[in-house]
């Protein structure tokens, strides 16, 4: 018996869906609550490869929603585990884990070897940062986010506007799993949706998931969609990495009220003394821990005429 076979009798699927899976590259930012079901649903689905990219350990408050792990993980790389089990679940997908924190330095080769990313990261700079590098390589990227008992799936870049075309600000306020809650099903509800979107276009079943986010609402009991594919694409503020930043550039600390060592060179500054600030000619490196208060930051230094700024999440 085919391990695939009824898989193959999906309509659109067959044998050459199969093949176009088996052929596949996907690369998966993050091993957390998104990772731990899109991981097994895609290495069992027959994708030949897949790169996992986390650099965390399990910890205990991870395993009521990161269902790859056990009790007896904890402490361990989320990557290496998470691999070990797609490879259980999948032996036909070659997998592999990789222990680093994907930013601006890392993340273009790892885009440029992959058909399809999956962005699980739950880091809205690094979403920024698949998105622009993506849009960049023309490569699909798949994100998701998810807060309390709602959040959202959607497929950017490739042929789609980015991530930045539909969603060109941050909120007021970035709530996160560790800070606001979240609950299991609703995590792994939008994982499993990740999953199909990247199986849909790897395939290439149509209609194609590109353009479009599906939201779902698990207090209200409501799934909704939207399509983008008529949304512009805006400009914004770019994130680097440490490495990248230049000998000429000016960097702004803005996490001065915190029990943390300043990059090296680094001015600090309090956030509100931006206003009055007197900015250098040349660019412009606003760091924090998340990128948040870098971007508010930026946004100020830019109504002041400040045109070459870039962020840096130095945290995440």
């Amino acid at each position: 018996m085919n391990r695939y076979a009824r898989q193959q009798q999906v309509p659109g699927v067959g044998p050459e869906g199969q093949a176009r899976l088996a052929a596949a590259h996907v690369l998966v930012v993050g091993a957390g609550g998104l990772g731990c079901t899109a991981i097994p649903a895609l290495a069992a689905a027959g994708v030949g490869r897949l790169t996992i990219a986390d650099p965390d350990v399990i910890e205990l408050t991870n395993l009521h929603r990161q269902t790859l792990f056990t009790t007896a993980d904890i402490g361990q790389p989320k990557a290496t585990i998470a691999a070990k089990r797609a490879c259980a679940l999948g032996p036909d997908c070659e997998v592999r884990a990789l222990l680093v924190r994907v930013d601006p330095a890392t993340a273009e080769d790892l885009i440029a070897a992959v058909d399809v990313v999956i962005d699980a990261a739950d880091s809205f700079a690094v979403t920024y940062t698949l998105s622009d590098l993506c849009r960049g390589a023309g490569k699909p990227m798949i994100s998701a986010s998810v807060v309390g008992r709602s959040g959202y799936a959607g497929a950017f870049c490739g042929t789609a506007p980015s991530y930045r075309a539909v969603f060109p600000d941050l909120p007021a306020q970035a709530a996160s799993c560790s800070t606001a809650g979240v609950l299991g099903p609703v995590v792994a509800s939008l994982g499993a949706i990740q999953a199909q979107m990247a199986l849909a276009l790897l395939i290439g079943l149509e209609p194609s998931p590109l353009g479009r986010v599906v939201t779902l609402d698990m207090a209200t009991w409501r799934f909704g969609s939207f399509d983008f594919d008529g949304a512009s694409e805006a400009p914004g503020f770019g994130f680097v990495a440490a490495s990248q930043v230049a000998p000429g550039d000016t960097v702004i600390d803005l996490r001065a009220t915190e029990s943390i060592r300043p990059l090296p060179g680094a001015i600090v500054l309090a956030p509100d003394s931006l206003p009055d600030w007197q900015f250098p000619p040349g660019r412009v490196v606003l760091c924090c821990s998340t990128g948040l208060r870098a971007w508010r930051g930026a946004q100020v230094l830019a109504k002041r005429g400040a045109a070459d700024l870039a962020l840096l999440a130095d945290g995440q």
